[in-house]
């Protein structure tokens, strides 16, 4: 149960330090950890592992707090600048894939010894950069809009009801595009980098995963609220 434990302590961290982030911050450290963890999400992807005897894939959590971050961006400050929020993100991966790449590229010394790692591990960025970033476009915009949508139905009430609806269907949509994408492939384009079983799993576990990190990030939309009421970021 070491990996189901470590799970919840990351949840937990991640949760903590995005309230820390727009407490001390506001709206721009918002943009900062969107930022942060679509770069972070990406990376940590391409490790498996098992979790409640299922295999996954890491970066469920860290990528489902971009959803509370949108959410938040879009409860507090408007769908205009939630929309802000996704395309920052978007950006800053966009030229971290092609930097690294360059970075790459580069004959390393015959002392290098982390050379082979990074090639590893940024070697398969561009087909986890483009399953992410077009799951990622989608799901967010559709997450923004479809938040406002019951924000205004809701007349602002409901809070609970309109960030799981929200991030709920939006995950499905991110899980289903991001998966064809990076795992199964297109065929003549990419290969299936995993048997269709483990694909499988990766793709329920995984929702299942984001399923929870979205119940669980309720209470810190409400507490946002409340640091949005009390603070100058506005």
């Amino acid at each position: 149960m070491i990996n189901e434990g470590l799970w919840f302590l990351l949840m937990f961290v991640n949760f903590t330090g995005i309230i820390l982030s727009y407490r001390l911050f506001g709206k721009t450290g918002l943009y900062v950890w969107i930022s942060m963890a679509i770069i972070l999400a990406n990376i940590q992807v391409m490790k498996t592992i098992r979790f409640f005897g299922l295999v996954t894939a890491m970066g469920n959590i860290i990528y489902g707090t971009t959803f509370l971050a949108t959410d938040i961006l879009c409860e507090n400050h408007g769908r205009r600048e939630a929309r802000k929020g996704v395309l920052t993100g978007f950006f800053v991966l966009l030229l971290t894939t092609l930097i690294m790449q360059i970075s790459l590229m580069f004959i390393p010394d015959e002392t290098d010894t982390l050379s082979p790692a990074l090639e590893q591990i940024f070697g398969l960025l561009p087909r986890i950069t483009v399953a992410s970033l077009t799951a990622y476009v989608v799901s967010q915009l559709h997450d923004v809009w479809a938040f406002d949508f019951w924000k205004r139905k809701t007349e602002g009430r409901h809070l609970w009801l309109r960030n799981n609806l929200s991030t709920l269907v939006s995950q499905l949509m991110d899980n289903v595009i991001f998966t064809w994408i990076a795992f199964v492939g297109f065929g003549v384009f990419w290969e299936m980098v995993f048997p269709p079983e483990i694909i499988i799993q990766i793709f329920i576990t995984s929702y299942i995963m984001k399923f929870i990190v979205a119940i669980f990030d309720t209470p810190f939309i409400y507490l946002s609220r409340r640091i949005s009421a009390k603070s100058d970021y506005r």
